[in-house]
């Protein structure tokens, strides 16, 4: 039952006697499993605010980092994870990523135990966090494969959508479940004010931080094994056609993870600051990352035996241009959405939580701010908006057209980046910072709201463009440039406010969703259009 000969959506009689009613079920176990992945990838958000409460031994700039590094790998992962349909099957690619989760979430759990735990060790598990971010581009790559076009704006949009509200139901879960011991361990005190959805938590309260990490293998064992019984592989000529034994295909997806490893971490040996890394000035991280990218491509081409001709036949997507047009325009959707997911809590942390007091002529932002908001009370709800406006951003689009849905989500873009800015410059040169925290918030949330309007939208116009064969590593590519946002938005938040101009931050975000704004306007709808509103 996992093999599936005939598939022919496009064919109305065959869709409704016996596709949707598959397609849906794969749809059902592929969501549940992406959510895990975008949860244990960006979990680092989370955690290090409380580390910063609990008092662990590391500065507030290396706390930035553990999100960044989750950010890089998991969008290098994407890379590889683009092809794996094709050469593994979606069957043996969403259950072995999934269970691979695991591995993360297990140490998490035993690092988080003993404050004396070295940030290496941290810094080695965000990097293997990076698993959770790779599973989306196979995931996006397969659901696509399953629907008829005129429904991939909806199917994608709730395989992404839901799927992104594991960074919600993370924010959620992880403050809640750090307030009791339900994995055992010893628990840690409270140094500063925590909180969780529900209200704040006083200095001295016990913290259980190490459930952070354990609390997903309650998800991530059933769903491996309903991802094994439950889906299915499309063994068509345009689909996964000699995919081989199962162990086979797994054997391939680790090949190709390590790839995606190897280059991640060369790439953080020169960004990272020393001792981790090499410690290179900021603006080298925009050639690492663009060296990255070529380099784990022309590492997977050198791959030998049965995989190399099924990448070169899908790598034809590099030669049209409409790949790096939308892989420009999906960094503004998407990559805004992750990387302001990673690090909105701590942003509001360091923003909020501490005074900003002016001593002997300069200004310093080391005392607790005692009437500030608490980070983990807030967060979840820019990613919880922007997850679930997503799918909707899909059927709008479905309904009126792509590019035109997005050049609207452009324009809100650029008015609310300038806004945060504006009420960021004012709060982090402020001694009641929390004054300037309600617009703040306000104009962040229909920030996110607006990438996840524009991701539905994005997907429609991917599934357009493409034909059948490339839409599913298009739509994998596109995302894998897009995830670096999780890397970017963090980084670029903590060297700003490390300069103390967090407001500079949102101008350089808000010039390049001009540039985004441009660019769909004189492709898809503007009168030299070379696709009309697809």
């Amino acid at each position: 039952m996992s093999d599936l000969k005939k598939w022919d959506v496009e064919d109305t009689q065959f869709w409704e006697s016996e596709g949707k009613r598959i397609a849906n079920r794969n749809l059902w176990i592929s969501i549940p499993s992406l959510l895990c992945g975008f949860a244990i990838w960006l979990y680092w958000g989370i955690i290090t605010v409380q580390m910063l409460n609990l008092g662990f031994p590391f500065a507030k700039s290396e706390l930035f980092t553990l999100a960044a590094i989750a950010g890089l790998t998991g969008a290098t992962l994407r890379i590889p994870s683009s092809f794996f349909i094709r050469i593994a099957g979606g069957r043996n690619t969403i259950f072995f990523t999934t269970a691979l989760l695991m591995i993360p979430a297990i140490g998490t759990g035993f690092a988080l135990q003993d404050k004396d735990t070295p940030l290496w060790v941290f810094q080695g598990l965000a990097f293997l966090s990076g698993f959770g971010g790779g599973n989306f581009a196979s995931s996006m790559s397969n659901i696509s494969f399953f629907f008829p076009k005129r429904q991939q704006g909806l199917a994608l949009g709730l395989n992404a959508g839901l799927g992104n509200a594991g960074v919600t139901t993370m924010q959620i879960l992880v403050p809640l479940v750090m307030t009791f011991g339900i994995f055992g361990g010893e628990p840690m005190i409270l140094e500063n004010t925590s909180g969780t959805l529900i209200g704040k938590i006083p200095a001295g309260t016990e913290s259980y931080i190490h459930n952070a990490g354990f609390v997903w293998l309650f998800l991530l064992i059933p769903l491996a094994f309903a991802g094994w019984f439950g889906m299915n592989n499309i063994r068509t000529e345009e689909v996964s056609p000699h995919i081989g034994s199962p162990i086979g295909a797994m054997a391939k997806i680790t090949a190709m993870l390590l790839i995606g490893f190897i280059t991640a971490a060369i790439g953080l040996y020169i960004i990272l600051p020393a001792p981790t890394g090499l410690g290179a000035p900021g603006w080298v991280k925009w050639p690492v990352i663009a060296g990255i990218l070529f380099g784990t491509v022309m590492l997977m081409k050198l791959i030998p035996g049965d995989i190399k001709p099924n990448l070169k036949r899908q790598f034809k997507i590099f030669s049209n241009k409409h790949t790096w047009i939308m892989s420009v325009i999906y960094t503004m959707t998407f990559g805004s959405f992750i990387g302001y997911s990673a690090g909105f809590a701590l942003a509001i942390k360091v923003v909020f939580g501490y005074q900003h007091l002016m001593v002997n002529g300069v200004l310093t932002h080391d005392v607790v701010n005692a009437n500030g908001p608490s980070a983990l009370m807030y967060a979840w709800m820019g990613p919880f908006i922007g997850a679930l406006i997503r799918p909707v951003g899909g059927w709008i689009a479905d309904k009126v057209g792509g590019a035109k849905v997005t050049q609207i989500v452009s324009i809100i873009m650029i008015a609310s980046a300038f806004g945060v800015a504006y009420f960021l410059k004012a709060a982090y040169a402020s001694t009641t910072p929390e004054e300037f925290f309600v617009p703040f918030l306000i104009l962040f949330l229909v920030l996110f709201a607006a990438t996840g309007i524009g991701n539905g939208s994005t997907f429609r116009t991917i599934a357009m463009v493409f034909d059948k064969e490339q839409a599913g590593p298009a739509l994998g590519w596109t995302s894998a440039v897009a995830a670096y946002g999780a890397f970017i938005i963090p980084k670029v938040f903590g060297e700003q406010i490390k300069a103390a101009t967090p407001e500079n931050a949102l101008y350089g975000f808000a010039a390049f969703y001009f540039v985004c704004l441009v660019i769909n306007w004189w492709y898809y709808l503007g009168p030299k259009r070379e696709y009309d509103n697809p």
